[in-house]
Order: structure tokens, then sequence, then C-alpha cells
């Protein structure tokens, strides 16, 4: 008995470095020490006979022994934690839908879907947060979300991930601005400007690679909220990118939207949530997604044209 619980507890540890990348991180979100995470991953490694992580100063990685003994031990780990959970774990809030947000990106695709979904399910309550890009999977399989929107997500073991749609891009500009006239905006427009991107957007936005190819910005990752790098832009200090819903919905002081034209001018909408998940408001929550995209899908916008209904008026 006491054998099995050292294996949990390892094996609690070693998916808590993969999921945040950190041991420190891991030894925070496990409550430990972060050197008891450490000596329970290299128990592990010895009991295996194997390398799981290749370590060094910015975290751990999986070797590529260790990716391929994870994705295959994963399941089955995640089963036996709902089996000593209790069996009515997966049921316990079975009406109630937990649904992350990384950033921006999707905020209007998503109040449409639950506001329909409100609609078809009025019993069924929907709860929303923010969460970080790099939580966002430890989130869904520890069951604390039921499904995150977000840009570029990874497909993973136990894990199903869809796009819905495409979310066009705007950039927020100082009212003075040489490119505040213009209709629109290409990358190779912003040559020369600082793109300011908060950490908790970087992964919404653009690839350095992406904007580099097509002769745009320098991306400056800014160690701020969104709230603040809205107020450098209004400074004159760069620009920033936002979704269209988030661009429509808010207007910026001192600032002006406008859409953004060419290459990567647009971002998927895309979920994640557990293929084990047993609720059933779950797949009715998918399906109402599929159903949206299928009746409605935004295409990105590639040939410079302003979409009907947002007019250059409308922006200024």
């Amino acid at each position: 008995m006491r054998q099995a619980s050292n294996t949990l507890r390892r094996l609690d540890h070693v998916f808590a470095a993969v999921d945040h990348g950190s041991l420190r991180q891991a030894a925070k979100a496990l409550r430990v020490r972060e050197s008891s995470v450490s000596r329970n991953i290299v128990a592990m490694e010895q009991v295996l006979d194997m390398q799981l992580f290749d370590r060094d100063v910015h975290g751990v990685r999986l070797t590529e022994a260790g990716r391929a003994w994870t994705d295959l031990v994963r399941v089955h780990y995640e089963g036996l934690q709902d089996a000593l959970a209790g069996g009515d774990r997966g049921n316990q809030d079975a009406r109630t839908i937990r649904i992350g947000l990384c950033a921006q990106m999707g905020r209007a695709f998503v109040a449409r879907l639950v506001e329909r979904f409100h609609h078809l399910h009025p019993d069924i309550t929907v709860a929303i947060e923010d969460v970080g890009h790099e939580q966002s999977l430890a989130a869904i399989r520890r069951r604390r979300l039921d499904i995150v929107f977000a840009h570029g997500l990874q497909n993973t073991a136990s894990c199903r991930s869809e796009i819905f749609a495409q979310e066009r891009l705007f950039v927020l500009l100082p009212r003075g601005h040489p490119l505040a006239d213009r209709p629109v905006v290409r990358w190779q427009d912003l040559a020369g400007t600082s793109l300011l991107v908060s950490v908790q957007s970087q992964e919404d936005l653009t690839s350095p690679e992406q904007v580099a190819a097509n002769g745009g910005p320098a991306i400056e990752i800014c160690r701020a909220s969104e709230a603040t790098v809205i107020l450098k832009v209004q400074l004159g200090h760069g620009v920033t990118l936002a979704g269209e819903g988030f661009a429509r919905a808010v207007a910026i002081e001192s600032a002006i939207w406008k859409p953004m034209a060419g290459p990567y001018s647009s971002r998927s909408i895309q979920a994640m949530w557990l293929e084990s998940n047993p609720k059933r408001a779950l797949l009715r929550l998918v399906g109402a997604a599929r159903n949206m995209a299928a009746a409605k899908p935004l295409e990105p916008a590639v040939d410079g044209r302003v979409k009907p209904g947002l007019s250059v008026a409308d922006q200024t």
C-alpha cells in the first residue's frame, strides 16, 4: 500500500512538471517544496530507468522518451485520479459549465455562444474566467475548467481540440499616428514600430516569425496587464493588437482601432476540452458552437477591404 502511495505521489509530481514546464511552478501548484518535486521525479526516473526531462535554467522539457511515456500513461493516471476522488466526482457540478478564456481573442464568439446556450438550456449555469495560456491544459485535465477558448492550443493525448471560426485582428494606434487615416493596416505598414504585447496575450496574437516574414514591427513583450499596454499606446509608446470583437466593443480615448489586412490578419477561435469529461452539458455546448460555426463562418480578411457593417467612419 505504501509503495502504491509513493508511486501516485511521484506521478503527481511528474505530471505537474509536465503541465507547468517548471519545477518551481509545479511545487507551487502542489504546495510542496521544489526539492520535493525534484526528488520524486528523480525517483520515478530511477524506477523507469529512463530520463523523463531535460533540465536547464529555463525549466524542464520532456525528452522524446519521456513524452512517449507520459502520453501512454496519462489517460490511465487521470482515470485513477477520478476513481480515487469518488464515483460522483464528475456529476457533482453537472449543471455548471466552466469556461476558460485566454486573453482577448474569441470573446465575442464566446459571448454569442453563451447567450445562445443559455436560451437553449436555461437550467445550466455557465461560469467564465480568465486562464493563462500555460495553465489552460492543466486546468482542463484537472477538470477545474470544462473547456478553454484560446489560440494556438496544441493537440495532446486525452484532450480534444477544435477550431470553430476565425477572428480578424485589429491594431490600436495613437490617434495622431501616421496610419490613423488608413482604412486598413498591413504588417509592412508597421515596420519600425513597437508592437506591444502583454505576457497574457502573446500566445493569442502572432508569432515573431510570421511578423518578420511580412516585414512587420518589432514585438515587445510587456510584463504588464492589458490595460497598461493600452495606456502605453495612448502615450505613443507603440501599438497593440486585439480581436475584432474586442475592438468593436471597446473604444479607447486618444487611440483608434484599425482592421488588419493581408496574410496573418486573423486568428483562429479554438477550443480544447477533455474527451473523458462526462458532462452532457459540455457536449451540448460544443454542439452549439459547431452549429454557430456552420451557420455563420468568420472568414479571414485577406483582401484589404473592411467587412460589411464596419465602415471607416465606425473607426473614427
